[in-house]
């Protein structure tokens, strides 16, 4: 059972909606919620810039107002937690370094990562709305990631799951199994194949696996070689509260979260994504 839940703070609106779900699963569970802002001193007073003769006064003030504003940013983020979580308690915490190895070293300690898909975290850009910390919090931290885009989130009692028989889907299942981050929701098994029987077994082991952890779990294969598209496809039919991921390329989980077809996934995900590497 999850006993530790660390949310990353912003004003983003995926970050706000990461906030209000990391809090309903600390008040349901019992576990503790730490809620990080990331003041990115690194990059607010970049020592390694070239500064021209004379600019340093210049510089100095900048970078005072830089730190100024994402410390003030960081208060009204903790401010709104308090208002949003009520009775709940939570331990605010200040990261000074920048985001990836600040919630790399702070999620080593916490049993989930919940952050927004659009978060922005300091001075961190995303043009393209997927926090480029998410990659990094992937490919190095320890700890799953629950990615909450922006929006009203579906009215489901539903879990869908995206499982191919790897051993890093495997390890995303347990994961989601232990941590019992469904609840009582029911939970249905997807799986992709070129020949639907096999699909189905698939479909069928995970399934049984979660049966045995007390999951009201169903199996549904499908024949076809485009995973993604039967994922995003089902979970907005179902809809889904929750799609938690499994791997679907040979190479393993590390290049799957690198190409574009997760990227693909996690922009178009009408709900929130488990992820585990």
């Amino acid at each position: 059972m999850i006993r530790s839940i660390l949310v990353a703070l912003d004003d983003t609106p995926g970050a706000q909606r990461a906030r209000d779900l990391a809090i309903a699963v600390a008040r349901r569970t019992g576990a503790a919620l730490t809620a990080a802002a990331v003041l990115d001193n690194p990059h607010a007073m970049d020592a390694h810039e070239a500064v021209p003769p004379g600019a340093s006064a210049f510089k100095e003030r900048r970078d005072a107002a830089r730190a100024k504003r994402m410390a003030a940013e960081a208060e009204a983020a903790f401010a709104a937690c308090t208002a949003a979580a009520g009775d709940t308690p939570f331990t605010p915490l200040r990261l000074a370094d920048a985001p990836e190895p600040a919630l790399i070293a702070a999620g080593a300690a916490h049993d989930v990562i919940v952050i927004g898909r659009d978060s922005t975290l300091g001075l961190e850009q995303n043009p393209d709305g997927l926090a480029p910390v998410i990659e990094a919090l992937l490919h190095d931290g320890a700890r799953p990631l629950v990615v909450v885009p922006p929006g009203e989130a579906p009215v489901s009692g539903k879990v869908l799951v995206g499982y191919d028989g790897s051993v890093p889907a495997m390890r995303a299942l347990q994961l989601f199994a232990l941590l019992g981050l469904a609840g009582e929701m029911q939970v249905r098994v997807l799986s992709v194949a070129e020949e639907r029987a096999e699909a189905q077994r698939l479909a069928e082991v995970a399934a049984a696996y979660l049966r045995t952890h007390a999951f009201e779990a169903e199996a549904v294969g499908v024949e076809g070689s485009h995973p993604v598209d039967a994922l995003l496809a089902e979970a907005t039919a179902m809809p889904a509260g929750l799609l938690v991921m499994g791997s679907y390329e040979h190479s393993g989980l590390r290049t799957f979260f690198t190409g574009s077809a997760t990227r693909r996934l996690l922009h178009a995900a009408p709900c929130p994504v488990f992820v585990a590497h």
